[in-house]
């Protein structure tokens, strides 16, 4: 029984923090909601939110990104859903391992809020994956990152909390098209699913 202990504890300490990490997720996940009802520029209403689907929480696609800060980059202009375009800047590169597989995305800089004091140290990951037109949107995802975040030249990435851009729910909005260079060749079965309302269209 003494040499079964340690490991019914490290069973128990991995299920608790699997627990903890769920329970995380879905905090994250209700406060997400709640804000689509805060918002005034909000394409949802509160009738509305049942209609939002999430992958169950993996914490297998949380990862700890190395990041390659760039230098001297040139601001251009990423294309929106709407047919216009919104300036950015690359910010870094982050690698990663996931499911056995070397990953590489770029981080962006939003020209404009980079100058707003609020919202300075925003990153912007916008990505595509082969999930995209099947189980989730087909104009890829997003994440909020903070240059804060950044750590001895990493920073936690956690796919678990990805998002339908505003254009996921109704027309009319200037959504970023995800750049090709984070059009990723795998699957990422975590964070939102398609959305299964009516697609309003904006006055």
């Amino acid at each position: 029984m003494r040499k079964l202990l340690p490991i019914l504890l490290l069973f128990i300490s991995i299920n608790t923090s699997a627990q903890n990490y769920a329970e995380q997720i879905a905090k994250h996940r209700e406060n997400y909601r709640q804000d689509f009802i805060k918002e005034s520029n909000s394409p949802l209403k509160e009738t509305d939110l049942a209609n939002l689907h999430f992958y169950d929480a993996d914490r297998n696609y949380k990862v700890l990104a190395n990041v390659e800060l760039l230098k001297n980059e040139k601001i251009f202009k990423m294309p929106t859903y709407d047919g216009t375009s919104k300036e950015f800047y690359r910010f870094a590169k982050i690698s990663f391992d996931l499911n056995g597989k070397q990953i590489i995305l770029t981080l962006y800089k939003n020209v404009a809020l980079a100058g707003n004091p609020i919202y300075k140290d925003l990153l912007f990951l916008p990505f595509t994956d082969e999930t995209n037109n099947q189980v989730t949107y087909g104009g890829g995802r997003y994440i909020d990152l903070s240059s804060k975040e950044i750590v001895d030249n990493k920073i936690e990435v956690d796919f678990n909390k990805a998002y339908n851009p505003y254009c996921a729910y109704s027309d009319g909005y200037r959504c970023p098209v995800p750049p090709a260079e984070n059009d990723l060749q795998i699957e990422i079965k975590a964070g939102e699913k398609l959305y299964t309302g009516e697609k309003k269209h904006r006055n």
